[in-house]
């Protein structure tokens, strides 16, 4: 696990490569065959189609789903609604209406190179698309309840950095959804009411969003939808943890052999590697979470210092990387295929949990979080008063996929 070092001294960067042959073309050049029975204006996000076929394609559409694909495909789909809702003044679809719009976005989509199985790689329905337990969705009615210039002014531009702190828009939108969610609801405290009233501001925060997306262009919209996914998406790992039992059997109470025990943490980590592209704060949070686990299971040991365990081996390996807490979009060009940027200062130690840890957060000014590593002259480093969060904007380089 631990980086190849070059006669200069310094890691080599880490540069996957990945089948099919170049001259396999990213689309297949088909025109779907819609079902004419969807009510949505698709004219006006081709761009942002375009960009999702791309995040999801096929190939990488599993591995690149929770940072890129599926937040991608999320925010097309609202902001369809949002453009179409200037023609048909309502902010969701009726479930019929749903099926058939959900299957031709997946038809226009898998013909321009996307994944065949989106809705099911990322969990989407059509109950996903309709006002779901939301009572306003007309863009009328919601308009007259919510202050609509104050939403706006919080939410049309973000700071894809600040925004998951100061969380501007997110309150801004958490307000409105409250607003409308409360609309012919009685007040009680029992718990079946609460849990009701939560369900409802949640689907009420999606009417929001497409309101949102009817007020901006769509490529605006599309930016502060995948801003405001980037602050949900680097909150906690999405790694599951196998069965952890031979490391535990070779790494716990005193370690009577160091190289058993570093080669059942090797196999462990492997299994990991094998899952998906993760960001660095999501590989910090993997990293405490599964030491938080293993120190449970009574390994005491720091074994990621033991074994040169680096955030990087959280994420997918072979021909992945570590990609950097604000994941761009997947590129392609015919000449030298797809690329996406990945975060190279990643040769930093996984933190092991100690009693004194505190949860990873970019947001405690006073918290200094290990092995993050200093900004230089050649990265772009984001500060934060004392907090130099290199990770944010670091050493990055563009890795080019080849087909």
């Amino acid at each position: 696990m631990a980086p190849y070092i070059a006669p200069s001294g310094n890691p080599e960067p880490f540069l996957p490569v990945l089948g099919p042959s170049p001259m396999i073309s990213l689309t297949n050049g088909s025109i779907p065959e819609l079902s004419g029975l969807c009510t949505l204006k698709f004219s006006g996000v081709e761009s942002l189609l375009n960009i999702t076929a791309t995040d999801c394609w096929a190939s990488f559409a599993p591995y690149l789903a929770n940072v890129v694909c599926c937040p991608q495909l999320s925010s097309s789909l609202v902001t369809l609604i949002g453009q179409s809702s200037k023609y048909s003044g309502m902010l969701a679809l009726n479930l019929t209406h749903s099926k058939h719009c959900l299957s031709d976005v997946e038809k226009i989509l898998t013909s321009r190179g996307a994944n065949s199985k989106l809705q099911k790689i990322c969990s989407i329905q059509p109950r996903n698309l309709t006002e779901a337990s939301c009572p306003v969705f007309s863009i009328d009615a919601f308009e007259s309840i919510v202050e609509s210039s104050r939403l706006l002014s919080a939410c049309r531009k973000i700071d894809n950095v600040n925004e998951c702190c100061e969380q501007v828009c997110q309150n801004s939108i958490t307000y409105a959804a409250q607003k409308i969610a409360l609309i012919g609801m009685s007040v009680s405290s029992g718990s079946q009411d609460s849990l009701e009233k939560l369900t409802r501001i949640e689907d009420c925060k999606n009417i929001v969003l497409r309101w949102l997306a009817s007020k901006l262009d769509p490529p605006s919209a599309n930016e502060v939808l995948r801003g405001l996914s980037n602050c949900k998406v680097n909150k906690a790992c999405p790694l599951v943890f196998p069965n952890m039992k031979n490391v535990v059997k070779e790494c716990a109470h005193e370690i009577r052999n160091k190289t058993s025990c570093c080669e059942a943490m090797g196999s462990y980590v492997s299994k990991l590697q094998e899952q998906s592209f993760i960001t660095n704060v999501q590989a910090l949070h993997c990293a405490t979470s599964l030491g938080t686990e293993l120190q449970k299971a009574n390994v005491s040991n720091n074994v990621y210092n033991l074994c040169h365990v680096n955030i990087k081996d959280f994420s997918l390996q072979e021909s992945g990387c570590l990609l950097p807490s604000l994941p761009s979009d997947v590129t392609y060009d015919t000449t030298s295929g797809v690329g996406f940027i990945c975060d190279l200062n990643d040769n930093i130690a996984a933190p092991w949990p100690s009693s004194s840890s505190k949860p990873v957060s970019f947001c405690n000014r006073t918290m200094k979080i290990p092995a993050i590593p200093k900004a230089t002259s050649a990265q772009k480093g984001f500060y934060i008063k004392d907090l130099k969060l290199a990770l944010i904007f670091s050493s990055l380089a563009v890795i080019k996929m080849l087909l």
